[in-house]
């Protein structure tokens, strides 16, 4: 049976994918973010289709002394062949918007989908290899410890952040394929149950989302994590307390006092702030809903003397123990 032929919608939505396709081309597709105290501006590697950029050097000189290899655009093949790759889709998809066939269509969409999971494939094996082939011989070394930066999202590296997500061509990108399967959507929806398909097309939003959007507070690891304040190893997790960025990176602080003076020297905004609650140290609770308690017998590692509770009349039984007295949180 001959394949039916596109509606003109779709021959434009094709049109769009490829100028998509060719936009990417001149703008990085995917930046890895890294912060730390002595880098308060941050630094950022930018992967483009065809070269490393950004904070490159610098990156190198501290890959060389933790172990890693240095990173340099010609060690790698695919900085060869994705120009024309990517070309190549984006006059794949004018040809079809050409050719007007629904067959030809819904196997660009195909062909598309398949190259992008073969990418990001190739992009973990890449940081796995970086992430864990180390020189033995390294000026520094921790035994058992790997580097290998995340795919998407957050991820703590020793005393650096590495925040991980698509730039703007990779952006570009992602719209070529949502367009891609909107066109597809279009002239197959006869065929197909609505919301099935619909579930589908949104799922790459879904996985975005959850991937890169900020998450809760972490276990805090008893004499081994350090205050990010006082750099003091954290050893009392009844009075622990927690930081978390808008990009999902978290400090760990010794006790209220500690996160304070953290705050009054490095402000962050939109940061969501927890603490341990002091009847169930494991679970940590919003700081802006928690009830304090403060001085009395309750002695903190620096000097803070705060505890905090998840609910008023816990705090008040504490109370006729520790005998402090109740504060708000400023």
């Amino acid at each position: 049976m001959q394949s039916r032929s596109i509606q003109p919608i779709s021959k434009f939505i094709l049109v769009a994918v490829s100028l998509c396709l060719v936009a990417s081309l001149f703008a990085p597709l995917w930046r890895i973010e890294l912060d730390a105290p002595q880098y308060p501006e941050g630094l950022a590697l930018q992967i483009w289709a065809n070269k490393l950029a950004g904070d490159v050097d610098i990156i190198n000189g501290l890959n060389h002394y933790i172990g890693m290899q240095t990173l340099h655009t010609e060690n790698f093949i695919e900085f060869t062949i994705l120009p024309y790759i990517i070309i190549f889709f984006a006059i794949v998809a004018l040809a079809v918007a050409v050719i007007a066939k629904r067959g030809a269509l819904l196997t660009l969409l195909i062909s598309f989908v398949v190259f992008g999971i073969v990418s990001m494939i190739d992009f973990y094996r890449w940081n796995y290899n970086y992430g864990h082939n180390l020189d033995p011989n390294a000026a520094i070394q921790v035994p058992g410890m790997a580097y290998q930066p995340p795919i998407l999202g957050f991820k703590q590296l020793l005393n650096f952040g590495a925040f991980s997500i698509p730039d703007i061509g990779g952006w570009l990108f992602i719209l070529a394929g949502v367009l891609l399967s909107l066109a597809v959507f279009l002239e197959y929806k006869p065929f197909i149950k609505k919301a099935k398909y619909t579930t589908i097309l949104i799922l790459p939003f879904v996985f975005f989302q959850t991937a890169c959007s900020q998450k809760g507070p972490v276990p805090v690891k008893l004499n081994a994590d350090q205050c990010g304040y006082c750099k003091m190893t954290i050893t009392e997790p009844q009075f622990a307390c927690e930081l978390i960025t808008t990009k999902g990176r978290v400090y760990k602080f010794d006790d209220l006092h500690c996160l304070k003076k953290y705050l009054k020297n490095q402000p962050e905004e939109n940061a969501d702030l927890y603490v341990a609650n002091f009847t169930n140290p494991e679970k940590f609770i919003p700081l802006k809903s928690a009830f304090l308690l403060k001085g009395g017998t309750i002695k903190s590692p620096m000097g803070g003397h705060t505890a905090a509770f998840e609910s008023k009349s816990d705090a008040e039984n504490a109370q006729k123990d520790l005998q402090g007295e109740l504060i708000n949180w400023e």
